[in-house]
C-alpha cells in the first residue's frame, strides 16, 4: 500500500517568534526554518509501517515557496521514498492545501494519506478535515495509536473525555497527534542517500488548483505581557486583590 504524507515547513519550534514591526505576521527572514512536529510524527508513523511490511511506498509532499524542498529532503533522509514539492509563493490557507492534496492524491492514489493535525504557525487543524471530506473518505483525527489490517485501519483517537477507538476503512485520511510515537533523528549517511531521491516540483496550475488566498489577515500582535506577582500578607488581602484588581470572583 502506498502512504502520501503531507509535510509543511514552519519557523523552528525552538525559536522565540517575533512579530513583524508592521503587523503584517511573524518575521522569517534569517530565521531557522524546519519541519512542522506534527509533520514529522506523521513521517515517523509511515515510516513504522513500512517497517513493518504494511506499507510499500512513502510519497512526502510539501506546499510552498522553493526552500520547501530542503524540508521534504529531511522526510527523505528519515525514510521517505519520493517527494513532492508543489511550488507557490502565495500563501497557502488551508482550502488551498486541501485542494491541492486531492489533486495529489487523484495522481498518486494512495491507500492512506497521514497529516499533522495542525500546523505550529497558523494552528488551524483544518487541511486533514477538508480533504477528508473534498475526497469523501473515511476520516481519523488526533490519533495516537494506528494499526493497519486488511481493507481498514483501527485507530485510537484522543478526545477531551479521553481516548475513542474506531475503525475506518481505507483509503483513509488521518491527523497524527502528539503521542503517536517519537520522530527518529535524521543522519548524516541518509542525509547524503536523500539527495539523490526523486523529488518533483510542479506548480498549482499544473494541477488546476486556485490557492489565492480568501481569508486577508488584518493584524499580527504579540500577546500582551503578563504582570510581576506580587506577595499578599494574608487571605485577606488575597481575596481583596482577587476581587477588586483581577476581577476573578
Amino acid at each position: 500500500m502506498k502512504v502520501l504524507v503531507a509535510i509543511k515547513r514552519v519557523v523552528d519550534p525552538n525559536i522565540k517568534v517575533r512579530v513583524k514591526a508592521d503587523g503584517t505576521g511573524v518575521e522569517t527572514a534569517n530565521v531557522k526554518m524546519a519541519m512542522n512536529p506534527f509533520c514529522e510524527i506523521a513521517v515517523e508513523q509511515a515510516l513504522r509501517m513500512k517497517e513493518a511490511g504494511t506499507v510499500t511506498e512513502i510519497v512526502v509532499v510539501s506546499i510552498g515557496i522553493p526552500q520547501c524542498q530542503e524540508t521534504l529532503r529531511t522526510a527523505l533522509a528519515m525514510g521517505a521514498d519520493r517527494g513532492i514539492l508543489v511550488e507557490t509563493n502565495v500563501e497557502v490557507q488551508p482550502l488551498a492545501v486541501a485542494k491541492v492534496l486531492q489533486a495529489i492524491v487523484a495522481k498518486e492514489s494512495p491507500g492512506l494519506v497521514i497529516l499533522g493535525k495542525q500546523a505550529i504557525d497558523d494552528d488551524c487543524n483544518q487541511s486533514g478535515q477538508m480533504l477528508a471530506a473534498l475526497l469523501n473518505w473515511p476520516q481519523a483525527a488526533f490519533i495516537s495509536k494506528i494499526e493497519l489490517a486488511s481493507g481498514h485501519a483501527d485507530v485510537t483517537r484522543e478526545i477531551d473525555g479521553g481516548l475513542e477507538n474506531l475503525t475506518v476503512m481505507l483509503p483513509a485520511v488521518v491527523t497524527t497527534d502528539l503521542r503517536l510515537n517519537e520522530p527518529r533523528y535524521v543522519t548524516l549517511p541518509n542525509i547524503m542517500k536523500a539527495k539523490k531521491k526523486p523529488l518533483e516540483v510542479i506548480k498549482p496550475d499544473a494541477l488546476g488548483v486556485d490557492v489565492t488566498p480568501r481569508l486577508t489577515t488584518l493584524k499580527v500582535q504579540e500577546p500582551a505581557k503578563r504582570g510581576a506577582g506580587v506577595k499578599v500578607a494574608d487571605v485577606a488581602e488575597l481575596v481583596n486583590k482577587l476581587k477588586n484588581e483581577a476581577k476573578v470572583i
